[in-house]
C-alpha cells in the first residue's frame, strides 16, 4: 500500500472514528412504553444475481409491517441499500418498491431513523438525497410519492433514558448513570472501509464482484472474512467496555446479545440465507430475533418470529 495511504490511515485511530459518529448524534427517548425495531444491512440490489436482498424481501416487508402495526419506531442501522455494487439507486427503487412502500409509511409517521454504513456512505451527500431519496413510484396509487423529503441520515443515534437540554444532539457524556444505547453501523472499525471506503468501493465495483461469481469471496468484507470480523467485533467490543456504553451495530452480519461485562450487540443482517435477524427493543429489554419461511399444519406459508437466546434487560448492564 502506498506511504500516502498509510500515513491517512494512521490519522484516526479506529476508537476515535466510533466516538466521532456520535459527535453530533440525534438523542431519541428511551423509555419502558419506547418501542424500537434495529435491522441493519439489507444490501438492497438492483434485482440480479448479486441481489442477495432479493429472496428475503417477503420476510423484510412482512416484519416491517408487524411492527408498524404494534406502533414500532424503525432504526436501520446502514448499508441499507447496495451502492457499491450498484451505481443507481434508481433501479433498486424500482425493484424493491414493496420495501420503499413500507419505509415511506413509516418516514410518513416520523417512525424512520437511518444510518449510512460504507456501502451507502453517498447518502451523507445533501445533493444526492435531494436527488434520489424525496420521491418514489408507488405501485398501489400507480404514482410519485414522497419517500424521504428532508430526511438526513445519521453516522450514529443514542437511545437515551435522560434528555437534558444539554445532551441533546451533542458529544458523549462521560460520567453519566443514565442507561443509554449507542447506534452505529460499525464500518467505523476498520480502516479500509471508513477511512478508505472509496478504494475500497472501486474494488468491490470493478474486481471483487464480478469474481463473485465465481465463488471467490471478498476480501474486504467484514461479513466475509472471518479474520476481518473478528478484528471489527473486537475493537466494537473495547470500545464499548472502556466507555461504559451499550454498543449495538451491524456491518459483520454476525447477530449476538452482550452481557454486562461485554456490552457489544449485533443487529445480524437481512440477507442471511432464507432469514433476517434484528434487534427489538421493548419494555427496556433487548431481544434478538430472527425471521424465516415457515409452513402451518394446512400447509400455508407465513413469515415466523422466533426469538433467539434470552431477552436481555437494559438494567442488567448497568
Amino acid at each position: 500500500m502506498p506511504e500516502f495511504f498509510r500515513r491517512k490511515g494512521k490519522a484516526m485511530s479506529s476508537s476515535t472514528r466510533i466516538s466521532k459518529a456520535f459527535e453530533h448524534a440525534p438523542v431519541l427517548p428511551l423509555a419502558a412504553s419506547s418501542r424500537y425495531i434495529l435491522l441493519s444491512d439489507c444490501h438492497r440490489g438492483i434485482g440480479n444475481a448479486n441481489d442477495n436482498f432479493l429472496k428475503n424481501e417477503t420476510l423484510y416487508t412482512a416484519a416491517l409491517d408487524f411492527y408498524f402495526r404494534r406502533g414500532f419506531t424503525y432504526i436501520e442501522l446502514g448499508d441499507g441499500d447496495e451502492l457499491w455494487e450498484n451505481r443507481s439507486i434508481r433501479k433498486i427503487k424500482e425493484m424493491h418498491r414493496r420495501s420503499f412502500d413500507a419505509l415511506a409509511r413509516y418516514y410518513e409517521e416520523g417512525r424512520l431513523y437511518l444510518l449510512y454504513g460504507n456501502h451507502d456512505m453517498v447518502k451523507k451527500d445533501f445533493h444526492f438525497r435531494e436527488k434520489n431519496l424525496r420521491t418514489y413510484y408507488c405501485e398501489r396509487n400507480l404514482c410519485e410519492r414522497p419517500l424521504f423529503p428532508g430526511i438526513t441520515f445519521h453516522a450514529g443515534i443514542i437511545l437515551s433514558t435522560e434528555l437534558p437540554d444539554s445532551e441533546r444532539n451533542s458529544s458523549i457524556s462521560a460520567g453519566t448513570g443514565a442507561p443509554k444505547l449507542y447506534l452505529l453501523h460499525g464500518h467505523q472499525a476498520d480502516p479500509l472501509n471508513s477511512t478508505f471506503w472509496q478504494l475500497s468501493r472501486f474494488l468491490v465495483r470493478y474486481v471483487w464482484r464480478p469474481l463473485e461469481k465465481l465463488g471467490i469471496p471478498d476480501p474486504t468484507s467484514a461479513a466475509k472474512n472471518n479474520r476481518r470480523k473478528k478484528r471489527s467485533e473486537e475493537i466494537l467490543t473495547r470500545w464499548a467496555t472502556e466507555n461504559g456504553n451499550i454498543l449495538i451495530a451491524g456491518h459483520t452480519h454476525h447477530p449476538m446479545i452482550g452481557t454486562p461485562g461485554s456490552p457489544y450487540c449485533n443487529t445480524g443482517c437481512c440477507i442471511h440465507p432464507g432469514s433476517i435477524t434484528g434487534i427489538e427493543i421493548e419494555n427496556l429489554c433487548m431481544t434478538l430475533v430472527k425471521w424465516s419461511a415457515s409452513v402451518r399444519p394446512d400447509m400455508t406459508m407465513y413469515a415466523m418470529r422466533e426469538v433467539l437466546g434470552k431477552t436481555v434487560c437494559i438494567k442488567d448492564y448497568m
